[in-house]
C-alpha cells in the first residue's frame, strides 16, 4: 500500500493553508468592496439559490472524487470513466436546476431568481470538466498547484465582479462573477496538470466505485441540505436584507473556520488517513495531532472574532451592515467545534465505512430540524442558538463512534483540546477588556484588538509549553531556514 511521508503531509498542509488563505483572503476583500457597492437584500437574492445550487453540485460528483482518493490502486480507465460521468451529468443537473428555476422563483416568491437560477446552473457544466483533476490533485496532496488556479481565477474573476458592480449591474455582478471564476479556475486546471481522459470509459470501474461512492453522495446530499436549511427558512419566512444580514454573518464565520481550516485540514487528512487506513496506531496519533492542532488555531479565531465582530463590521462594510453583528458573534460559538467534526468524519470516512459516515450525519441532520421546528417562530437569533445546542450534540456524537474505532474516547479528545479553548477564552477575555477605552475611532479599536490577541496567545501557548504551538514554530523556523538557504 503507498504510503504519505509526514513530509510530503506537512508540505500539502502548507501548500494547502496557503492556497485557501490566498483564496479567501481575496475574495473576502473582493466581498468587502463589493458589499459596499451593493445593498444587502442583492446578496439575499444570491443566499436563496445557495441550497438548489450546492445539491446540484453534489449530483455532479455523485460521490465518485472521495471514491478516487480512498481507492489507492484506480487505474487510468477508472479516473476516465468519472471524468465522462462527471460531464453527462453536468449537462443533465445543469438542464434539471434550468427547469426548476420557475419554481423556485415561485417558492420565495421573486420572479428575478428564474434568470438568476439558469445562468448560475452553467457552472455545474463549467465545473464538470475540473472535478477529477481536483480529486487527482489532492491525492498527491499537491495543492500547490491548486492555489496557482484558485488565486488567479478568483482574483481576476473579482476584478469583473467589483467593476460590474460599480458600473449598477447590481446583483448580476454576482452571477457573473461566480461563473467567471469556475471558468477561469477550470481553464487553468487544464494547463498546469497535465492529466488528460483516455479515450475509454468502463460502466465496470464506475460499478466498482459505486458502493463507497453512493454512501458519500448520499451523506454530501444530506449534508448540503442541512447546511443551508437555515438559509431557505429564513429566505422564506424572513426578507431578502434579513436573508442578506445572516448569510454575511454566516459567510464571514466560515471564513476562517469552514473555507480555510475545515477545507485545508479535511482535503489533507483524508488522503493521507485513506494512506495508512489498515494502522490503526498511526491513525490514532493521527487524529490525536490534527484535533489538537486544529483547536490551537480556530478557538482563538472564533473567541477573537467574536469579541472583534462589531469594530470589524463598522470599519470594513459600514454602518449599514450593522445588524449582522449579532448573529457574527452567536455563530463564532457554533464555529469552535465544526472543523472538529470534519476531522473526525474524514478519519471514518477514510476507513471506508461510507454507512457509518452517513448515519452519523443522518442523526446530526435529525438534530437539525428539531431546532428549527423549534426555534423558527422566535426569530433568527432564537434559530441560531439552537445551532449551538445541536452543534455540541454533534460533536460528542461524532466523537463517540470515531473514536471506538480507533480507541481514542471522548475524554481522551477533550483533555487534547481543553489547554487551547482555556487560553482562548483568557486571550477573548483580555482583549475584550480594551472596549472600555474611550477610542472612538473604530478601526484603531478593531487593529489594537487583533494585534494585542495574537501576542497575547502566542505568549500564553509559549508560557504553558502547548506542544502543537511549540511544533509550528519549529516547522516556521525550518521553512525560513530552508527559504534563507536553499543551497
Amino acid at each position: 500500500m503507498p504510503e504519505i511521508s509526514r513530509s510530503k503531509t506537512l508540505h500539502g498542509l502548507a501548500w494547502s493553508l496557503f492556497e485557501r488563505i490566498g483564496q479567501q483572503g481575496i475574495q473576502f476583500f473582493i466581498s468587502i468592496i463589493l458589499a459596499r457597492l451593493l445593498m444587502p437584500s442583492e446578496f439575499g437574492l444570491i443566499a436563496m439559490l445557495v441550497l438548489f445550487v450546492s445539491l446540484a453540485t453534489a449530483l455532479l460528483d455523485s460521490g465518485f472524487g472521495s471514491a478516487l482518493i480512498q481507492r489507492q490502486n484506480a487505474t487510468r480507465v477508472d479516473e476516465s470513466s468519472i471524468f465522462y460521468f462527471n460531464i453527462v451529468v453536468g449537462l443533465v443537473v445543469a438542464g434539471l436546476l434550468s427547469l426548476a428555476a420557475p419554481w423556485i422563483a415561485a417558492f420565495y416568491n421573486m420572479p428575478i431568481l428564474v434568470p438568476i437560477t439558469r445562468w448560475t446552473s452553467l457552472n455545474l457544466i463549467i465545473n464538470s470538466f475540473g472535478m477529477v483533476q481536483m480529486a487527482l490533485l489532492t491525492k498527491r496532496v499537491d495543492f500547490k498547484t491548486q492555489m496557482k488556479a484558485s488565486l488567479l481565477a478568483t482574483a481576476c474573476a473579482g476584478g469583473i465582479g467589483i467593476v460590474m458592480a460599480y458600473k449598477g449591474f447590481g446583483v448580476w455582478s454576482l452571477v457573473v462573477q461566480s461563473l467567471a471564476v469556475n471558468t477561469l479556475r477550470t481553464g487553468l486546471l487544464w494547463i498546469l496538470y497535465s492529466w488528460r481522459p483516455l479515450l475509454a470509459f468502463s460502466i465496470k470501474s464506475l460499478r466498482n466505485m459505486f458502493p463507497f461512492g453512493s454512501m458519500i453522495l448520499l451523506t454530501s446530499m444530506l449534508n448540503t441540505v442541512f447546511i443551508n436549511i437555515y438559509l431557505v427558512v429564513i429566505g422564506k419566512i424572513f426578507t431578502p436584507a434579513d436573508l442578506g444580514f445572516y448569510s454575511r454573518a454566516q459567510n464571514i464565520q466560515q471564513l476562517p473556520v469552514q473555507q480555510i481550516i475545515s477545507t485545508t485540514v479535511g482535503r489533507v487528512i483524508y488522503p493521507v488517513f485513506s494512506a495508512l487506513q489498515e494502522d490503526k496506531a498511526r491513525l490514532k496519533r493521527g487524529l490525536s495531532k490534527a484535533l489538537s492542532t486544529t483547536a490551537l488555531i480556530n478557538f482563538p479565531l472564533m473567541v477573537g472574532l467574536a469579541i472583534i465582530a462589531r469594530p470589524m463590521v463598522l470599519t470594513l462594510l459600514t454602518d449599514k451592515w450593522l445588524a449582522c453583528v449579532p448573529y457574527l458573534q452567536l455563530l463564532c460559538v457554533v464555529g469552535l467545534l465544526y472543523p472538529l467534526q470534519i476531522i473526525n468524519l474524514n478519519m471514518v470516512k477514510s476507513q471506508g465505512r461510507s454507512d457509518l459516515y452517513f448515519k452519523i450525519e443522518a442523526l446530526n441532520k435529525a438534530l437539525v430540524v428539531v431546532a428549527i421546528a423549534v426555534t423558527y417562530r422566535w426569530g433568527i437569533t432564537a434559530m441560531i442558538y439552537g445551532q449551538m445546542v445541536t452543534a455540541i450534540i454533534a460533536f460528542f456524537l461524532v466523537s463517540h463512534y470515531s473514536g471506538r474505532l480507533l480507541e481514542y474516547s471522548i475524554k481522551e479528545q477533550l483533555q487534547n483540546l481543553w489547554p487551547s479553548l482555556a487560553l482562548a477564552g483568557v486571550m477573548g477575555g483580555l482583549i475584550y477588556t480594551l472596549n472600555y477605552i474611550p477610542i472612538t475611532n473604530q478601526a484603531l479599536l478593531l487593529s489594537l484588538q487583533v494585534i494585542s490577541g495574537i501576542v497575547i496567545y502566542a505568549v500564553l501557548c509559549h508560557f504553558f509549553g502547548i506542544a502543537s504551538f511549540k511544533e509550528i514554530v519549529e516547522i516556521v523556523k525550518l521553512r525560513l531556514a530552508s527559504s534563507s538557504n536553499p543551497g
